[in-house]
């Protein structure tokens, strides 16, 4: 499991749940699942700035639940909750896209959720990484000043690795770094990861990060 299996994954139904959560037979199933990816993509761009990290997708019969989880949430609810109203309307633009039209008496309910500690959050220490490479830093300090943050937040370990012509190398390597214990094989541990590709002037670096947390 260590190196080729994304371990959210290998977690989810024994002690994480899913993502996306329904129930639907016959040829829906395509147009529910295709309707979650783009709302998923959409949502994690347009709210990169509120500090994004997951979307959880609800259905029910007449309405539709989405669970946000950001780190600076006034930016997603804005003056006077304007803001969730935007990406419901936002949210409704996609569905009519995928289906052809929308549909009568579909309700959206948003909630959203504050990060607790965003220094042990996966995707924000990836995002972080992938923007600093992007502004040519130097990848090995970006790299420690990052992991060494993760462990004052509180991570029991970090381990970041980066594929690609890193630093504008000739040909690609693969560069690991790793602070504390990253246990990847056993499954009880509450192990958070992310992968972000930082686009820089030679091609794509790929970020990855593994984060251990304590058990909350």
């Amino acid at each position: 499991m260590g190196q080729k299996i994304n371990p959210v994954g290998m977690r989810i139904g024994s002690f994480l749940p899913w993502k996306s959560r329904w129930f639907v037979e016959g040829e829906k199933y395509k147009e529910f699942l295709m309707e979650d990816v783009r709302i998923r993509y959409a949502l994690m761009d347009k709210l990169k700035l509120a500090g994004i990290t997951s979307v959880e997708i609800e259905r029910l019969p007449k309405s539709m639940v989405l669970n946000l989880t950001v780190s600076r949430p006034g930016v997603v609810i804005g003056r006077g909750g304007s803001g969730i109203e935007e990406v419901k309307k936002y949210v409704l633009g996609i569905i009519k896209n995928v289906r052809g039209e929308l549909p009568k008496d579909l309700k959206i309910d948003l909630k959203v959720t504050e990060v607790k500690n965003p220094e042990i959050s996966a995707h924000l220490v990836a995002s972080r990484i992938a923007g600093e490479l992007e502004r040519r830093m130097p990848h090995r300090r970006v790299v420690s000043k990052a992991t060494e943050r993760v462990m004052a937040g509180g991570a029991l370990g970090v381990k970041v690795v980066l594929g690609g012509r890193i630093g504008g190398a000739e040909i690609s390597r693969v560069e690991k770094f790793q602070m504390g214990s990253v246990p990847t094989q056993t499954l009880r541990e509450t192990i958070d990861y992310a992968q972000i590709p930082a686009l820089l002037k030679r091609g794509y670096v790929g970020v990855k990060v593994w984060i251990h947390r304590k058990e909350e």
